[in-house]
């Protein structure tokens, strides 16, 4: 009888989490611009048939993708947060034209050091991602960028 019940349990557990998807992965880069100033990168690579929608998008449409930075005495903000050209289209989903990112795509956010190198900056990535015919809900991912 305990066979049967973990053998349950192991199919179970096994089949809620194939269902779980996750069709973009986030990676993290610091560039040094000068002796003061340094990029942050955020890559997302989506997977195929997926798309990421960008930091601006219309009313009443998708979520945008959105960075918020931790700040610390370390570093301060330059501006807001750069993404790629992407693709401009007119979406079925929502009925309206939106731009949206496949593949991969880097959103970069310049900052000022105050002080030494090395640090940490902790930021978070807020982000909707749809395919042809579905949207997943809004994902929180934790971003760490090592700034040397």
């Amino acid at each position: 009888m305990r066979k049967i019940i973990l053998l349950l349990v192991l199919i179970i557990s096994g089949a809620v989490n194939s269902q779980i998807l996750e069709p973009v992965k986030w990676s993290t880069s610091v560039n040094k611009i000068s002796d003061t100033e340094y990029e942050l990168v955020a890559t997302a690579t989506i997977d195929q048939g997926w798309h990421l929608y960008a930091q601006y998008v219309p009313e009443n449409g998708p979520i945008p993708t959105t960075f918020t930075f931790k700040g610390n005495k370390n570093f301060l903000k330059k501006g807001n947060t750069q993404e790629g050209k992407g693709h401009v289209v007119n979406d079925q989903i929502f009925e309206m034209e939106i731009k949206f990112f496949e593949g991969k795509a880097d959103f970069k956010q310049r900052i000022k050091i105050k002080g030494n190198v090395p640090f940490k900056v902790n930021g978070t990535v807020e982000f909707m991602v749809c395919d042809d015919s579905r949207c997943l809900p809004p994902t929180e991912v934790d971003l760490i960028f090592d700034v040397k």
